[in-house]
């Protein structure tokens, strides 16, 4: 089935994806975003601020109601700034997936997590597909966010949207100067493109449309049209030449993370036998002008990116019977990091006279990073999951989470403890886990019987410090 709309008198096929860039640029175009997470959303809200009639997809009734009220579930993204994007009606969160249809653009920014193997698990990403294939029309645009392993837009995504008959055709290009160049080939009936998102959620200091938006498409024309629509929203794109390497790019901007996060974990462990502080270390390391980047130390590694990455790029070599040892040796180093902390907390209280199984243990911070309300695979989790094992009894204090979800493979049932003098008191360790900005670590090591800090968060603090362990 061939497309018949957009097409020029001249009758030139490669026109149709020309004029779809026009009416990008004329902002003609409705733009969808499947999946209102901490990728999906400000996404979403990026295009509405351009002026793009955006719809925005999840499966999660609670979430739609949430912003059709104005209520924000992500920390960082201001209630009312959604509930004006909606009262301007460019805005439009639904879980109604039929009005796929009506959307010249769908950017999928679903999960992607590890199942209990940890074999990549692409339900989201083929459920999703299966959802546009049923509404698929003519001259769409189709975009994969969601981190993969290379080959997932190519392998997985485009047969699932080609059972709607419309075609994409597989096909080379060439980029100069960061543009695609024209070539005989003919106009697929949609464009089917990958974009890795970078998200950093906590940082205040980037600005999301100054990170550059790698782009790679199927063919030159979905290279093409995917630029364009990503160019009103982002300051600058980056074309490679396909969905292949745009997929690698991510995996490894994330593995290459790991890999180092992996390396100073195993220099801390040493560091602590030798009695060397390894965040003095890396301070004096970092200021070598050149070929030092500073990673830090911690609990273990979290987020919905680093923790998972690296175990899709080692399931899909195996594909081609390759073993990448130095990436799974990182990945072992960092999911043992929580075991360490669990066996450092109760050789400090052992020092005290006090066994674990008859302590109580405050932790601060569940969420995966500092400043965020994201517990996805944190560290803390898998802490408290340990503490509990050996019937220690926990409890938590965040901010920035109020109470901990219900997971795959956790479900504590617990709610964060108000923080004051009277509730330190109560704990035989304070443990701190995330470093949030807003905790007073001074007052917090001054009212606790002794404090275990897994971040370098009490760098500061010059009184109570026979209490402190760092860990």
């Amino acid at each position: 089935m061939r497309k018949t709309q957009d097409v020029d008198r001249s009758g030139s096929a490669a026109s149709v994806a020309d004029q779809l860039c026009e009416r990008i640029v004329r902002k003609e175009t409705k733009v969808g975003i499947v999946g209102l997470g901490y990728v999906g959303l400000p996404l979403a809200l990026a295009f509405s601020e351009k002026g793009f009639q955006t719809a925005g997809f999840d499966v999660d009734p609670a979430k739609v109601a949430s912003l059709h009220k104005g209520i924000s579930y992500i920390g960082h993204l201001a209630g009312d700034h959604i509930a004006r994007q909606i009262e301007l009606n460019l805005f439009h969160p639904t879980n109604d997936f039929a009005k796929l249809r009506e959307m010249d653009a769908i950017v999928i920014c679903v999960p992607t997590p590890l199942n209990l193997h940890r074999e990549p698990d692409l339900t989201y990403i083929e459920e999703t597909a299966e959802a546009i294939r049923s509404v698929l029309r003519a001259g769409q645009l189709v975009i994969l966010e969601s981190t993969t392993y290379p080959g997932t837009t190519e392998e997985v995504m485009l047969p699932i949207l080609e059972g709607s008959t419309l075609k994409c055709q597989r096909a080379a290009y060439s980029i100069t100067n960061n543009n695609v160049e024209r070539n005989s080939d003919a106009d697929p009936d949609f464009y089917l493109a990958f974009s890795p998102e970078r998200e950093d959620p906590g940082n205040s200091e980037t600005e999301r449309s100054m990170i550059p938006k790698v782009v790679g498409g199927i063919n030159g024309a979905s290279a093409r049209v995917a630029q364009v629509l990503y160019a009103q929203v982002f300051q600058s794109t980056v074309l490679v030449s396909g969905t292949r390497v745009a997929e690698m790019t991510k995996i490894l901007e994330n593995t290459y993370r790991c890999v180092n996060i992996a390396l100073v974990n195993e220099l801390k462990l040493l560091c602590l036998r030798a009695d060397i502080n390894i965040w003095e270390v890396i301070e004096a390391a970092k200021t070598k002008p050149f070929g030092f980047s500073a990673f830090y130390p911690g609990p273990g590694l979290g987020g919905h990116c680093i923790p998972v990455d690296p175990f899709y790029l080692s399931w899909k070599a195996r594909e081609f019977e390759f073993t990448t040892r130095f990436i799974e040796l990182a990945g072992e180093i960092n999911t043992s990091m929580p075991d360490h902390v669990v066996e450092g907390v109760a050789a400090a209280l052992d020092r005290r006279g006090k066994p674990l199984s008859q302590s109580r243990i405050l932790i601060l911070g569940v969420a995966y990073k500092r400043d965020v309300g994201d517990t996805r695979e944190s560290p803390a989790l898998r802490i408290i999951e340990l503490l509990k094992r050996r019937n220690v009894q926990v409890e938590y204090n965040d901010p920035h989470v109020p109470s901990l979800p219900k997971s795959r493979n956790y479900d504590f049932g617990l709610e964060s403890i108000p923080l004051n003098s009277e509730t330190l008191k109560q704990f035989d360790c304070v443990l701190i886990v995330t470093d949030h900005r807003s905790y007073d670590y001074s007052w917090i090591v001054r009212e606790s019987a002794l404090v275990i800090d897994t971040r370098n968060a009490t760098a500061k603090v010059l009184e109570g410090r026979d209490k402190l362990v760092l860990l």
